[in-house]
Parts: C-alpha cells; structure tokens; sequence
C-alpha cells in the first residue's frame, strides 16, 4: 500500500522527533531521541515518516554498541548479513566493519575517474538489494571523509516528459565485479569470483511505499542497458549518471564521534569518500542493511536474477 507523505504527516513527525532538514530535496538531522534504548512506537513510526520524506536522516551523539546498533535496525525490518560479498563482523553477523584500508576500497586505484565514479546503492547486484542502510561513525577523521547522498526520486522529477517515458521502459544488468583499470589485491578478486551477483532491474523503480518513481541508475553496479548497443546504452547512462549527481539533488554529511546515518537504499545512492587516502586519519565505521524487496518498474515487471542468491535475513 502506498504511503503519501504529506504536510500534516511532517507535523506529527515534530510532535514525537525533532526534525531539521538540511537541504530542498534530501537529508534531515533528527533529534530528541536515544537510539541506544528500545524506542516507543510513535518515534519508530515517525523516524520512518522522517526517512520516506528526506530519503537519508541523521543522528548525532549516540554512542552505541554493536549490539545496540542491531537492536535499533530491527526496529525497522530484518537485518541482513554484514554483506552478501565481504562478510561480516566475526562476532555480529549483522554487522559489517568499513576500515579505511578494506579491501572494497579498490575503487580508489581507477585510472578513468568521472563525476560519478563511485556512486552506488548498496547491494544492487542482487535481485532484492537493501532496503535501508543504517551506518555509524565510530573513529572519525577530525576533517574529512564526508559522505554524500543524492535523492533518486528528484532525479526522475526533473527529467523532461519525453525522457522519463523513455526511461521508465529500460532496464539494466547490475553486477559486482572489477572495474576496468583497477589495481586490486588477490584477496578482493576472490571475494568477487566467489560471490558474483548479477540482476536485471528496471532503471525506473517504484518505491513500494510511496509510489513514487527513483531513477534506479547509481553508477558502480549498473553495467549494461537491455536491448541496446553498447554505444547507445553508454550515451545515455552517461547523460543519466551525470543527471543524479546534480548538485541540487545532493546532501553532504559532516561525520562526528557516535554519528548516524540512516538511508533509504531504495531512493538514494551515496557516494564514500576518497579524501582520506590522502590523510594519515584513520577512519572506522560499522554498517548493518535491512533486508530489501525486489525492485518492480513501472510497467508492474519485477527485477530478474541472473546469478547469486537473495539477500536473506541474517
């Protein structure tokens, strides 16, 4: 069932949550709540309105456990695995740690680098990618290492008619794997080898909450478009990716100490940050993934896998 998120829905949110939005089209800090307690039912319900309205929220001061960190994401939905590809936690299976130095971080070795290097949803290799990231800064550089978010949903708005029509009938083979040109170690390659995920998703989703339409391109795992040449699929996922990193649709978040993120991996790509490769900062942080639905477009046709399994609950 869709949930339209209106005006008088943003007023209750304020009554149990603080809310602070931080730009026209995404992100919103949220206050007056301890993530590390269990939660009562109107500030799970109105954190949830809060993510559906700004795409990607954030906390501040929280000082939370692995264990704390789970028991808020449950509240939400199923956890997954730390990750379908490298793991997780030994401890927490829920859990997945991003060092600095992880081997994931490959992505830094491209010789080719564009404006929408890097920018990705979680998981969208698989036939039923995350439904929502929740990541939170244990070690934080004390400058940079900023993370970015753009609004998905903005995107596709702000296409003129004839593209979106065009679009909304195309889909997409999205794939874990090397990029051309990268340096990676032996241990990165076998990781892929190991747990190849490959999926066709239509490159215009419908949010199964809202309704709304995301244009579902984020870069990294999208490969391919179905049933064009490869010269025409790259025209225009080139014009595509270039279109939702645009500025206007994007937020930038300043990481503090026991700082929170939490995003909705359905209406948002996100893009890490390579700054502090050049810094002697180490950076620790842990993220846990609730379990995802499979992606329908606009024409009712689900996603379809093509190698690897779903992402169950952990």
């Amino acid at each position: 069932m869709s949930v339209q998120i209106s005006e008088e829905t943003a007023e209750v949110v304020s009554q149990s949550i603080e809310v602070s939005p931080l730009t026209i089209h995404i992100g919103a800090e949220i206050s007056g709540v301890d993530l590390t307690r269990p939660l009562p039912q109107q500030q799970i319900e109105d954190i949830r309105a809060a993510l559906l309205k700004w795409r990607v929220i954030f906390f501040r001061d929280q000082a939370m456990t692995h264990a704390q960190h789970i028991d808020f994401a449950k509240q939400f939905g199923q956890c997954t695995p730390g990750h379908a590809v490298y793991g997780s936690d030994s401890e927490y299976p829920e859990i997945y740690p991003i060092s600095k130095n992880r081997s994931a971080n490959h992505f830094r070795e491209q010789v080719r680098q564009r404006p929408w290097t890097g920018w990705h949803c979680d998981i969208t290799a698989a036939i039923n990618p995350p439904m929502a990231s929740i990541l939170r800064g244990d070690i934080v550089p004390p400058y940079g290492g900023d993370t970015q978010f753009t609004n998905l949903m903005a995107a596709y708005n702000a296409l003129s008619p004839s593209l979106q029509t065009f679009v909304c009938g195309l889909r997409g083979i999205f794939r874990n794997g090397m990029a051309g040109g990268a340096n990676v170690s032996k241990e990165y390659a076998e990781q892929i080898k190991n747990r190849t995920l490959e999926s066709e998703h239509p490159l215009v989703r419908v949010h199964p909450e809202t309704g709304e339409r995301a244009l579902y391109v984020a870069p990294t795992h999208l490969k391919d478009i179905v049933d064009l040449t490869p010269t025409e699929g790259a025209g225009i996922l080139e014009i595509l990716w270039a279109h939702i990193v645009r500025p206007e649709f994007t937020v930038r978040f300043k990481w503090e100490p026991g700082s929170v993120a939490f995003w909705d991996n359905r209406a948002v790509s996100h893009l890490a940050p390579k700054d502090i490769f050049a810094s002697d900062f180490d950076r620790q942080f842990y993220r846990v993934t609730l379990v995802g639905d499979v992606p329908v477009g606009v024409d009712g046709k689900e996603s379809i896998s093509l190698q690897g399994e779903p992402i169950l609950a952990a």
